[in-house]
């Protein structure tokens, strides 16, 4: 599927909006496990690009039906640990310079040794991305990955997802950044949230205290190789499904192997048969952000 002219439009504005430069990402300890005997055993059945691509077996019946109480609504109780909720969880109205953002907050608010912010989709606020219980219990799993490791985790309400939404992530960016003393930030867009994650990558500032970036079902930027981003080589990973009817999977696909040929720090899981919401549900975040933190060559 190709992006359609909107998309390229708002793309175009961003790009307008945000300035350029490269920065440098700091080093975390990789995360401890949780509950990976359930989220990480994942099947491959194709891989190829030393590895830095591969396709991951996925059945609806097994993933979705077998995994949960009621399909799509609650995960089965062993998928997750809901004590985090209560002990680490606030919804709360950020001050941020002359803007404001609600956000849902798990971990500390601050001196955390690294920060997660999920970005939803279109129709989506701060509720998809800490619901402990929807697709599969993943962000229950996120939740628990950065508290048990000294991290926060947060998930913000995007009003738009134009320069104004790209203004607001960046804000928050920078607050996490100053709160950790320095430590890194991981930005992470789902859906139609990835237009935030592409328009973040052309502000510079925000560059600088990124530590990297993962993709969910998302849009692809075409004009990604003139960012900050990218001229700061700051990893990238890409989850997609294959059947996706909203962002096809083969546009992404594209933007990685071109990545992958000019020896970016890249990877792409892609889920067979999978749906455009398969990724949210199938990431294995303990993995990706491990690689994230502390990205290893193919």
């Amino acid at each position: 599927m190709r992006m359609s002219t909107a998309h390229l439009s708002i793309l175009a504005a961003i790009a307008a909006f945000l300035p350029l430069t490269v920065a440098s990402g700091a080093a975390a300890e990789v995360l401890k496990p949780f509950k990976d005997d359930l989220f990480s055993n994942q099947t491959v059945l194709e891989s190829h690009d030393n590895g830095a691509f591969q396709t991951i077996d996925y059945q609806e019946m097994r993933d979705i039906n077998g995994r949960d109480e009621v399909p799509e609504r609650r995960v089965k109780p062993a998928y997750v640990a809901t004590g985090v909720r209560w002990k680490a969880q606030q919804d709360e109205t950020l001050p941020l310079g002359d803007r404001k953002l609600d956000v849902t907050r798990i971990g500390p608010a601050s001196k955390q040794a690294f920060t997660v912010i999920f970005i939803h989709g279109r129709g989506g606020d701060r509720r998809l991305g800490s619901n402990d219980y929807t697709f599969g219990g993943n962000f229950n799993r996120l939740k628990n990955l950065a508290y048990n490791n000294g991290g926060t985790y947060y998930a913000p309400s995007v009003k738009s997802f134009d320069s104004d939404g790209v203004t607001d992530i960046a804000a928050l960016i920078r607050y996490s950044y100053e709160q950790s003393g320095g430590r890194p930030v991981i930005l992470t867009c789902a859906s139609m949230g990835s237009f935030i994650c592409w328009g973040i990558t052309r502000d510079a500032e925000s560059v600088k205290r990124l530590k990297g970036m993962a993709i969910l079902s998302g849009v692809t930027d075409p004009d990604f190789a003139n960012s900050a981003f990218y001229k700061a080589k700051l990893p990238i990973w890409f989850t997609h499904g294959s059947r996706d009817p909203v962002y096809a999977a083969t546009n992404q696909e594209a933007l990685f192997e071109k990545l992958y040929k000019s020896h970016y720090p890249t990877r792409f899981t892609l889920f067979a048969t999978g749906n455009h919401g398969t990724p949210v549900r199938m990431t294995d975040w303990r993995k990706v952000l491990n690689w994230v933190i502390d990205p290893q060559p193919s």
